[in-house]
């Protein structure tokens, strides 16, 4: 019981800027030095049963939504439609990577230096269509 008694203990910290413009911290002050006190917050902590239960009901409404999305209409137009979108992304995100692997090859193969910066530069830009469209999104 004794120990539920006793505060939790909590060290000062110390800050101040020396000569030449370092800041410091510490749980000592530094002396004679100009330096501020600042009193650090105790941690908060959450009951893990909380942390569980806040977790089973995020998931409970993910297994809703999911529910509520895998029950629309299979047959219906939008689904056709978005096949197709996703097979022309596909296929245009398969183009990028086989451009990048050409580029890769060309730029291993050896080069000027005027062609070797503009094959650094199309696949730089290759790179950034790549990842906005295929794998960000």
């Amino acid at each position: 019981m004794s120990f539920l008694l006793v505060p939790v203990a909590s060290a000062d910290v110390y800050t101040w800027i020396d000569s030449q413009g370092v800041a410091h911290f510490s749980d000592y002050p530094p002396g004679e030095i100009p330096h501020r006190q600042i009193r650090v917050k105790p941690p908060t902590t959450v009951p893990m049963a909380e942390n569980l239960e806040q977790g089973e009901r995020i998931s409970d409404i993910r297994r809703e939504v999911d529910g509520l999305l895998a029950s629309g209409r299979p047959d219906g137009p939008a689904t056709g439609a978005r096949e197709r979108a996703e097979a022309k992304l596909e296929k245009t995100c398969a183009g990028y990577r086989r451009k990048l692997e050409r580029i890769q090859s060309k730029l291993r193969a050896g080069y000027s230096n005027d062609r070797g910066n503009t094959l650094r530069q199309q696949r730089r830009t290759l790179s950034q269509k790549l990842s906005r469209e295929c794998i960000l999104r």
